[in-house]
């Protein structure tokens, strides 16, 4: 048997929550949602984290929690980065995978888009597109096969 591993969710205003819980359950694998005093969740099945608000608490409380083997859910680039450091899986919530070949292309192009933006004096972002039921779906295969690799049964 392979020691028992944890998914972390950064749940601050995550849309995959539900469907994390659901895989989870599948293969009795523990959850922990983090998120901060804004954003606070009840879960019936995770482990609630209740950070206090502050630039970044949540990351860091969940890099400090998560171990080698691990999973993370987050849409966070830089808290993808710092799972991986530490050798634990990581997931944005669009199903696609970080990894070691494909973090430092996507912390580039983040910071070239924010260098961007500050340039630009029309500050007019457009938000993210609508959540589909696509994207779940998408999300939903990614993740399992995430946590099969994860128990080694994949």
């Amino acid at each position: 048997m392979t020691e028992k591993i944890t998914i972390y969710v950064d749940a601050d205003a995550c849309p995959v929550v539900q469907i994390v819980e659901e895989i989870a359950q599948k293969y009795d694998v523990p959850v922990t949602l983090l998120c901060d005093t804004n954003h606070v969740l009840s879960s019936d099945y995770s482990n609630v984290k209740i950070i206090d608000a502050g630039a970044d608490a949540v990351d860091y409380a969940l890099i400090r929690l998560c171990h080698a083997g691990d999973i993370v859910v987050s849409q966070d680039y830089g808290v993808a980065a710092m799972a991986l450091g530490k050798k634990a899986y990581a997931i944005h919530q669009s199903g696609k995978w970080y990894t070691n070949q494909n973090i430092d292309t996507m912390l580039m192009e983040r910071h070239l888009s924010k260098k961007e933006r500050r340039g630009n004096s029309r500050h007019h972002l457009k938000g993210p597109k609508k959540r589909t039921a696509e994207d779940d779906v998408r999300f939903k295969e990614s993740f399992e096969k995430m946590v099969k690799k994860a128990l080694g049964s994949a």
